[in-house]
């Protein structure tokens, strides 16, 4: 819908916009001058778990991926809460403050933000973050050859559906929790540290694995094979699928994006799914030079981030990305 609308809007003209909204990318960018651009992003949402202070910090993380996604860093940030005008007052204060413990550890600055009554409570942060011009990482810079890294398991989804309706297992929830309110960080700095490897990077959240990766696909003329198997899934994530636990933005996902994708005679429906579960806080998906892929998965898992090559890049072709 949203698509749609922005397509009949004039286009302004500048040429310090080096990324728009037109690039369907995760967040735009600004060149000030030659050595520094502007990374700016914002993201808010209703609450996916119930405690409030890990809500807090599952919404700064999923904020501050859209920098890291760009390979900036992040520097300042402005909240932005939407709270009910009886709501308990000590909600709001853990909330922010969960939030607040993550900005620290992302070393980004809160210099203030927004607040308006709702009877729906939202939250979440606008961005903004730096990066050098010439190493800036966008959607659309996949090359056939290359191989596809995820940084973090798939079922965010699922799992909150789960946990909304009460039939979460403890260890899904834990599994989950941990995912949302890990930082892209280490991630991000891996590979702004690493030779020039790395063509494209993206972070997956609410389209889903298929829907990023039909991003990276369009916008770099290049087609995609992606081993289900590969793909690493959160603990219950499957069991999620099974048992119906399917949220309503995974069932549009893949209203929108299965027309690009054609699948293997052996991958069963349960990973079809998933490949299409909404995501928040999701990890990255890095399109890397073939030579390059292993060295850059073991210094990822050197720090700490569970890497996996679950695919590769090949030339532009019907289907548009290939699920084995």
């Amino acid at each position: 819908m949203l698509d749609a609308v922005l397509g009949k809007l004039a286009r302004q003209q500048d040429e310090r916009v080096l990324v728009g909204f037109d690039k369907a990318d995760d967040a735009g960018v600004y060149q000030l001058d030659e050595e520094t651009a502007l990374v700016q992003t914002v993201d808010f949402f209703t609450p996916v778990v119930d405690d409030p202070y890990t809500f807090g910090q599952i919404a700064a993380v999923n904020a501050l991926s859209d920098v890291y996604a760009m390979g900036g860093r992040p520097m300042s940030a402005l909240t932005l809460v939407c709270f009910p005008e009886k709501g308990d007052l000590s909600v709001l204060e853990q909330m922010l403050a969960g939030g607040l413990s993550k900005m620290i550890e992302a070393e980004c600055t809160i210099l203030g933000g927004h607040s308006i009554r709702d009877d729906e409570l939202k939250f979440g942060y606008s961005v903004t973050g730096t990066i050098h011009p010439k190493r800036l990482l966008t959607n659309s810079g996949a090359q056939a050859g290359d191989r596809l890294l995820l940084t973090k398991a798939l079922g965010t989804g699922v799992i909150s559906t789960a946990i909304k309706r009460g039939k979460a297992k403890a260890a899904w929830v834990k599994a989950a929790t941990r995912s949302m309110t890990t930082l892209n960080r280490a991630a991000a700095e891996v590979v702004r540290d690493s030779p020039a490897g790395v063509h494209a990077m993206t972070d997956i959240t609410g389209f889903g694995l298929i829907g990023h990766a039909r991003e990276m696909a369009l916008g770099s003329g290049v087609g995609l094979r992606i081993r289900s198997a590969a793909a690493p899934l959160l603990a219950g994530a499957l069991e999620c699928v099974r048992a119906g636990f399917v949220p309503g933005g995974l069932k549009a996902n893949r209203e929108f994006a299965e027309c690009v994708v054609g699948y293997g005679d052996s991958v069963p429906e349960d990973r079809k799914t998933i490949l299409f579960d909404p995501q928040t806080a999701g990890g990255l998906l890095i399109s890397v030079a073939a030579g390059d892929s292993k060295g850059l998965v073991e210094k990822l898992r050197a720090k700490g981030v569970a890497a996996e090559e679950i695919g590769d890049v090949t030339a532009q072709e019907k289907p548009l990305i290939r699920v084995d």
